[in-house]
């Protein structure tokens, strides 16, 4: 099987990365020390959204998996 040309995961995990770390740099610029309290929530968000997007591949790669060995499965019962 293979691999597509576009990784729609990987796509949205640099551009959320990428985000936070331009949110985080302006809020240092505009607000100066007051902007930690915004920056550890913006680093947490961070995480947590790349936390669910290691699920969501974890998951479709598994579904794949089962998808796969019910395919030889199928084809091992026909022969």
């Amino acid at each position: 099987m293979a691999k597509p040309a576009f990784d729609t995961l990987r796509a949205l995990a640099i551009a959320s990365q990428a985000l936070g770390f331009i949110l985080i740099i302006t809020l240092e610029t505009i607000m100066g020390d007051a902007a930690r309290y915004w920056q550890g929530w913006t680093l947490a968000a961070m995480v947590a959204a790349a936390l669910c997007i290691a699920l969501v591949r974890l998951y479709r790669r598994n579904k794949a998996r089962k998808a796969l060995a019910r395919r030889l499965a199928d084809d091992d019962g026909d022969a």
